[in-house]
């Protein structure tokens, strides 16, 4: 796949700066619109505003409960977006992104929220690298200086090839990504780093990642997070 800022000729999915922002642009038809990571505008600031502060499932099992504000490790970034509301609610959130192309989206993500108004203070509490957390969580995590007190995974899951209602932006980012055929070990590396706690997002009826059972799972209506715990953050 040729992937390159402002390429030309037949690559799949291009880089491209357009209304002032970082876009990663395919076939409309089959990828939707242009993917932009936004930290300022969009679902990002209406969850910002209107999502259930601490109340939210992602909160309560990142452990972000009474007056307890721990550091995080988002092992898996994406497009960032529970990150970033990990960030909004005080948590400093260290993203781990391994897709060249989806990091170059959330760093210039980044820059825009450092200069925005409204998201400049969540936006110093979140630290971006780029790298294989499989292979090298903790040396990323050691030279980022962020406490693994709580490592957050959400690996892909995989999909049958009949499953051809998986949203566009989902079927771009899986071009890119592919499955996480390795969630086991990266699984393994969490536990190994997170000093508290990982929790790892699933679709609420999918099975837990081969290895160690869960220790405590919190459940919502379509998703649920299956939680491994060392120590107590209290």
């Amino acid at each position: 796949m040729g992937l390159s800022q402002d390429a030309a000729g037949d690559a799949e999915l291009i880089l491209r700066r357009q209304d002032g922002a970082l876009a990663l642009c395919g076939d409309e038809t089959r990828y939707g619109n242009p993917l932009v990571v936004d930290f300022v505008a969009g679902r990002v600031a209406h969850r910002r505003r209107f999502g259930g502060g601490r109340g939210q499932l992602i909160a309560r099992a990142c452990g972000l409960v009474g007056g307890v504000t721990p550091s995080v490790v988002d092992a898996t970034a994406g497009l960032g977006r529970d990150a970033f509301v990990l960030a909004s609610l005080g948590a400093r959130v260290l993203m781990i992104e391994r897709v060249a192309a989806i990091h170059a989206l959330l760093e210039d993500a980044l820059t825009r929220a450092r200069s925005d108004t409204e998201t400049a203070e969540i936006a110093q509490r979140l630290t971006l690298a780029h790298g294989d957390a499989t292979r090298r969580l903790a040396e990323l995590v050691a030279d980022s200086g962020v406490a693994p007190q709580v490592v957050h995974l959400d690996p892909m899951f995989p999909h049958r090839e009949k499953s051809a209602l998986v949203k566009k932006e989902m079927r771009l980012f899986r071009l890119l990504a592919g499955d996480d055929d390795d969630a086991p070990r990266l699984l393994e590396a969490a536990l190994d780093v997170a000093t508290h706690r990982v929790v790892v997002k699933r679709p609420r009826k999918a099975p837990p990642i081969v290895g160690p059972a869960p220790r405590h799972v919190i459940e919502g209506k379509t998703s649920r997070y299956d939680l491994y715990v060392h120590r107590s953050l209290a």
